[in-house]
């Protein structure tokens, strides 16, 4: 990858395929929690985890040095979208707790969320592929989307062995062979 916003973009590649699993599972009427609690490692621990720690810890704030402010405009709606998306986990969490407790009314709520949850990514990346990271491309200098990248790799190779990027998208794709048939 020569970039660091390649980089995300490439991540983006895979939250977008976990977005499809997780919009065929609520087409499908899935009820298995083993594949919805899968979705939320994923997400925890691969798009919300090393990929927005990339984000929030590192491209967010020098955007901030390089001008642009985390409290309105492109970078406050991104972490505005950020925060609305743990919102949606949060809730699909406690849908499948209601479902192991035997409560198949939650399954309406998981499928919502999990809806809302994707169909926000899906914007989201899109704003961030097109609009984000076309200004910090064209904001940093070479240097710094290098020292980015090497930062980024520190953050991915300290995520949890299970979820680092390789074994996250070996489960996505593991998801879409079940799931995106």
């Amino acid at each position: 990858m020569k970039t660091a916003t390649q980089n995300l973009e490439n991540d983006h590649i895979y939250i977008l395929r976990l977005c499809d699993v997780m919009l065929a599972m609520v087409e499908k009427q899935s009820v298995d929690t083993s594949h919805f609690e899968l979705v939320i490692d994923l997400i925890r621990k691969f798009a919300d985890g090393t990929h927005h720690a990339k984000e929030e810890d590192l491209l967010f704030p020098l955007m901030g040095e390089k001008g642009f402010s985390s409290k309105q405009g492109p970078v406050a709606v991104m972490l505005d979208e950020h925060e609305q998306g743990r919102n949606y986990v949060k809730e699909i969490v406690e849908g499948i707790q209601k479902l192991k407790d035997d409560n198949t009314a939650a399954l309406q709520s998981i499928y919502e969320n999990m809806s809302g949850y994707a169909h926000l990514l899906q914007g989201h990346i899109d704003k961030e592929n097109n609009i984000l990271f076309r200004m910090a491309d064209q904001a940093f200098s070479d240097e710094e989307q290098q020292n980015l990248l090497v930062q980024f790799t520190t953050i991915e190779s300290s995520a949890d062995e299970d979820f680092n990027p390789a074994n996250s998208i070996q489960k996505i794709d593991n998801l879409s062979s079940i799931y995106l048939q």
